[in-house]
């Protein structure tokens, strides 16, 4: 890959925004149009899909798609892609409505987008589940949710008209800004990293080991559904200014949310997550030990090793190995570069610091950055319940 802001996934960066008086005309239109109630967790990929950062798709997945993706990981015209991104409905919602018809999508009373219904198709839950997620087990939060879901797909392009209520609007950057910023300043070599955790030492560590070979790094917290027991995405992006202030180069980072559902579906997921930054422009991207992973559905390094399988995914992953603390070397570390016994090696537990922060406990400074720990100790409960 050239040393330059990555081209979008599939070629072209997708804008299905309607602006000024085509925006103004379709939402005239849009008054008379059978109307889709969408929950906000799909409109999220409304936006997502007409800002570019599901480049290449501009709407909700045809079946010939969804089908490749589920057996073979990549769209019907070979392009890799490994999650569905699909509307489901229930068959009384659509009544009248046919292939070829233009609907209203619908969130909380307001019209966000046009879609333009090409084709509606039926879906095998149990199917979607053990391809995606290689379980059907319903204490899988991915295939739990999955199994309400409804029972019909829609499948077309969309054009948004609306925009949806974002309380972290400050930290939202669309992937046609993060190009330009990425540009402006001058950075040719960008990592990605993804999380859903408030920062520990381990996550400094492995970001900033990247960071020494690489121009820029971005940090782009998820931000929307996740399970129980995850931290709360304003602690989060609390957590990150903290560290940001005090530890990195101001010039070195962005830090900017991508809104869209944790799926926990491990190694598909890992690529996924790759795809969506290659779009905002990364050409790197940091790839944890079981990355999206949850419970133990998924080994380790299912993850890594799940990129052999895409050497056209046009972004690069980096595998930095876990960091832990050693007492004899006195810092952060890893397998390949301390020699001590496991005696003197203190491995970081997120287990560990969400008990210790329920419990008001400060951890401790070789875990987490105590100006960190203090940012989140004054949420009182900094996690979803």
């Amino acid at each position: 890959m050239s040393d330059t802001v990555s081209r979008p996934h599939g070629g072209r960066l997708v804008d299905r925004v309607a602006s000024g008086e085509k925006r103004e005309s379709l939402r005239r239109e849009a008054e008379e149009m059978p109307r889709i109630v969408v929950d906000k967790w799909l409109a999220v990929d409304v936006e997502n899909i007409a800002h570019g950062v599901f480049s290449p798709l501009e709407g909700f997945m045809l079946q010939e798609d969804y089908l490749n993706i589920l057996h073979h990981m990549r769209l019907s015209n070979d392009i890799p892609w490994t999650i569905p991104i699909i509307l489901d409905v229930d068959p009384s919602n659509i009544r009248g409505v046919k292939e070829g018809d233009h609907v209203a999508l619908e969130v909380e009373g307001n019209i966000i987008a046009i879609m333009k219904v090409e084709e509606i198709y039926r879906w095998d839950k149990k199917k979607h589940v053990s391809s995606i997620y290689k379980t059907s087990d319903p204490n899988h939060p991915g295939v739990s949710w999955t199994y309400l879901k409804k029972d019909l797909l829609i499948g077309g392009p969309i054009d948004l008209v609306g925009e949806l209520p974002n309380p972290y609007y400050k930290y939202t950057l669309w992937p046609i800004e993060t190009r330009i910023l990425f540009r402006e300043r001058g950075w040719k070599r960008i990592v990605a990293f993804q999380t859903r955790n408030a920062p520990h030492l381990g996550h400094e560590y492995v970001q900033k080991a990247a960071l020494t070979f690489m121009d820029g790094l971005f940090i782009n917290p998820l931000v929307g559904r996740k399970k129980k027991g995850d931290y709360k995405d304003e602690a989060i992006l609390a957590a990150y200014d903290t560290l940001i202030k005090h530890y990195y180069p101001r010039e070195s980072v962005v830090l900017s949310v991508i809104r869209t559902e944790m799926k926990y579906a491990g190694p598909r997921e890992a690529i996924h997550h790759a795809i969506m930054r290659k779009n905002f422009g990364c050409t790197h991207i940091i790839i944890g030990r079981d990355h999206a992973g949850v419970g133990n559905y998924y080994g380790p390094y299912e993850a890594w090793e799940i990129f052999k399988e895409f050497p056209d995914l046009g972004i690069t992953p980096l595998f930095i190995r876990e960091a832990f603390y050693c007492e004899k070397c006195g810092g952060m570390v890893n397998e390949r570069i301390c020699p001590h016994s496991e005696e003197y090696r203190v491995r970081i537990s997120g287990t560990k610091i969400r008990e210790m922060l329920k419990k008001g406990i400060k951890p401790p400074e070789y875990i987490m950055r105590p100006e960190v720990a203090e940012v989140l100790m004054k949420f009182g409960n900094p996690f979803i319940e």
